[in-house]
């Protein structure tokens, strides 16, 4: 048999992910803001009596926001690091 093959068969490379570098400390307080805000949005919506403003008309905006603006650009929205930009370069 071949040396190489055999020497060669206890070694594994490791494969490099693309996504290590994607999630940036700005992404987790996004998503942190946004899982606050909806726990905001039902808190207003737990309010008594069932047909007041805050649990009729400002509890939904409040989840809207939380469910289409904030966590969407926390998984989205790609900030620069200084780690990609000294590899770019």
């Amino acid at each position: 048999m071949n040396k190489n093959f055999n020497q060669s068969k206890g070694k594994k490379k490791a494969i490099a992910s693309y996504f290590t570098d994607y999630w940036t400390k700005q992404n987790y307080i996004l998503l942190i803001l946004g899982i606050l805000v909806l726990i905001i949005g039902y808190y207003f919506m737990s309010f008594s009596p069932w047909n007041n403003v805050i649990s009729l008309n400002i509890s939904p905006l409040v989840l809207l926001i939380g469910y289409l603006i904030l966590i969407p650009l926390s998984i989205f929205l790609r900030f620069n690091n200084k780690r990609n930009d000294s590899r770019n370069s």
